[in-house]
């Protein structure tokens, strides 16, 4: 039985146990946990995923050979897509560009929505290195034409334009396109283009299942006290109220 419908059943079992309103003890919940029976391979495959799609290379490759798990994909494409995410996130946009480009032309090609987005990163950090001349001829030239013919392409642009109206940009509405942050937001989308292209899920599969599990946690509290796991990181049982 997958991972998955395991979870499911599991889910199952939590809400008849509610129905009744009961306070769970850990004597209790525990042995129900102990009575699921997941599969060291299920475990390992999601571990690999979760390295796989984040892109730890070196840390797939050891876990591969300790473990016996096979990766879906190549992890020599792992090195390239990072190679791309590192030059987004440094600010390299025209690297990061090139780089696509040699891995698979088609993904910029069917995906205006991203080609934009690394374009209008191009412009931040143009305005961000104080080349306002550069960035102003470059905005008019790449980036307005193609806010013709999108609406949201437009508005996106306009924002970044408006942060050439500000000398103190701490102040400015639209600051945060210089923060780090929207860097590592337009790799992350670059990052799972390219993994779409190569037919890999773009998102891991662990950080789904732990939302199902605070999810599912969420729901049974409106109907019972039951030990609950609130940290994450060492998954403690905490005793019900």
């Amino acid at each position: 039985m997958s991972l998955f419908w395991i979870v499911i059943r599991q889910l199952a079992e939590i809400e008849a146990m509610a129905a009744s309103k009961k306070v769970i003890t850990r004597e209790e919940w525990e042995r129900k946990l102990n009575n699921v029976n997941i599969r060291k391979e299920d475990m390992n495959k999601l571990v690999m995923n979760f390295l796989v799609t984040e892109g730890f290379v070196e840390a797939a490759e050891k876990f591969r050979k300790e473990s016996g798990t096979e990766p879906d994909i190549d992890l020599a494409t792992i090195t390239d897509r990072m190679a791309v995410k590192k030059a987004v996130q440094s600010g390299n946009v025209e690297d990061a560009i090139e780089k696509v480009n040699d891995l698979n032309p088609e993904i910029l090609d069917t995906n205006p929505q991203l080609f934009f987005h690394l374009q209008q990163q191009r412009l931040i950090e143009l305005i961000r290195n104080g080349k306002v001349e550069e960035a102003l001829e470059f905005a008019q030239e790449e980036l307005a034409p193609r806010g013709e013919e999108n609406q949201s392409f437009l508005e996106e642009l306009e924002r970044t334009v408006a942060l050439l109206a500000f000398e103190d940009v701490s102040n400015c509405p639209v600051g945060e396109l210089l923060d780090i942050s929207q860097r590592l937001k337009t790799a992350s989308e670059v990052n799972a283009a390219i993994l779409t292209s190569q037919s890999h899920e773009k998102d891991p599969k662990l950080p789904s299942l732990l939302k199902m599990l605070i999810w599912a946690q969420n729901q049974l509290d409106e109907k019972a006290a039951f030990p609950r796991i609130n940290d994450l990181s060492t998954a403690a049982l905490e005793d019900p109220a």
